[in-house]
């Protein structure tokens, strides 16, 4: 039998973006080494007084457990939930086996996280056969290989297919064809829109919008009064079921960086410096290794009510070097002058991201090659005997009470 048609293969096309989303990832993982937990509520989080949630299981969910929650106010929402540490190397492996798996089926693979993609089907119909049944297959390999289920959306674009997986969730597998594309978003909320967050949510439904299908209904010029030129006419186009972004392989990372969370709030400027000296070696090092240098530097504090704060400086040259980075951040915590409240978090962030190969001036004295020579060999000394092997004599006696550091990959 040969394979299918022109004409087919024409229609298959228009309908070849996935979208796959694992099913609450993290308690997934660790439900695989603790089964006797399944179909209760679980929430995965640290064990620390100040700790909050990494992910809750549906179950927990429905008792109005999210992410970020505070564990304290999950536990208070649901007393009957089983805490799980989690294990981030075990979310890492098992996120590369589902990741390759997408490989193997074709290279158009856009990772949104560990736990998400896009995956545009449309030069494997011949191979693989039509979009659907590659939906189906990856769902059917993922759970054989790694004991986990996944939600795919299958659609003519990125924003439906999103929408699409989140639609079918968990465990379902839901296809938008172009011809129903508009009558399935119609339905919708505002809100399920991507990018759509609560403010802008508020501003709709206030004028009367609450779906998707009023969106697409309403004239531009009004839109735009409402949210302005650009929102408006962004709005437009995804309630419309227009969205040209193709799926990109490869994602461009804009920011790297690193940041703690206090056991118990600290107010002492001095005790914050001597964390961000680490925070600045742990985000160096990540710098180096992906071989990239920061254009920018940027400072994160969270304070003991929850407020956050973020400030940012450009730099005079790309840097890729630990000295570089604290320099800065502790310049722009001392602009923030005296604090109200002390701080339960404080994170730092390299911005501007360029290889390291990149063309750049100089500063006159050269100091920032001779750090970063510095700061090479040690990454070679941690590299052969271990990390921590080697360390600014400011870290050699911390007792601050911190939990240990998150890293922050951002590509979006």
């Amino acid at each position: 039998m040969g394979g299918p048609s022109p004409q087919q293969l024409a229609e298959y096309r228009r309908c070849a973006i996935l979208h796959v989303d694992m099913d609450m990832f993290y308690v997934g993982v660790e439900l695989l080494n603790a089964p006797q937990y399944r179909g209760r509520p679980v929430i995965v989080a640290g064990s620390g007084p100040r700790s909050v949630v990494l992910s809750a299981s549906y179950e927990a969910r429905q008792y109005g457990v999210n992410s970020a929650m505070p564990v304290s106010q999950a536990r208070a929402r649901c007393p009957s939930a089983v805490v799980l540490e989690p294990h981030r190397e075990a979310y890492t492996h098992y996120s590369r086996i589902v990741m390759d798996i997408f490989r193997s089926v074709t290279d158009r693979v856009e990772q949104l996280s560990v736990d998400e993609a896009f995956v545009d089907v449309s030069g494997a119909i011949r191979r693989s056969g039509p979009p659907v049944e590659i939906a189906r297959t990856l769902r059917r390999v993922i759970h054989e290989r790694t004991g986990l289920t996944a939600s795919v959306g299958v659609a003519e674009n990125k924003t439906v297919a999103k929408i699409a997986s989140a639609y079918c969730k968990p465990d379902g597998l839901l296809v938008v064809t172009p011809e129903h594309t508009l009558a399935f978003l119609a339905q919708l909320p505002v809100g399920k829109l991507w990018g759509v967050g609560k403010r802008t949510s508020e501003i709709l439904q206030s004028a009367g919008l609450s779906t998707v299908g009023d969106i697409a209904a309403t004239p531009l010029p009004r839109l735009h009064a409402l949210v302005g030129t650009a929102s408006g006419t962004h709005l437009k186009q995804l309630a419309t079921g227009h969205d040209p972004r193709p799926v990109t392989p490869a994602r461009e990372e804009k920011s790297i960086g690193a940041e703690r969370t206090f056991q118990r709030d600290v107010a002492d400027s001095a005790a914050l410096k001597r964390v961000l000296l680490g925070l600045a070696h742990d985000t160096a090092v990540r710098l180096r290794r992906h071989g990239l240098r920061a254009g920018r530097v940027g400072l994160k504090l969270r304070y003991a009510d929850f407020s956050t704060i973020t400030r940012s400086r450009t730099l005079s040259h790309p840097v890729t070097a630990a000295h570089d980075l604290y320099t800065e951040a502790c310049a722009l915590l001392d602009g923030l002058g005296p604090r109200a409240q002390a701080v339960r978090l404080v994170g730092i962030r390299a911005e501007k991201l360029t290889g390291a190969d990149h063309a750049f001036q100089l500063s006159l004295d050269g100091r920032e090659e001779e750090w970063g020579a510095a700061e090479e060999a040690m990454d070679r000394v941690h590299h052969r005997f271990g990390p921590g092997i080697v360390r600014p004599a400011k870290l050699m006696e911390t007792t601050m009470p911190i939990r240990p550091a998150r890293d922050i990959l951002d590509g979006t």
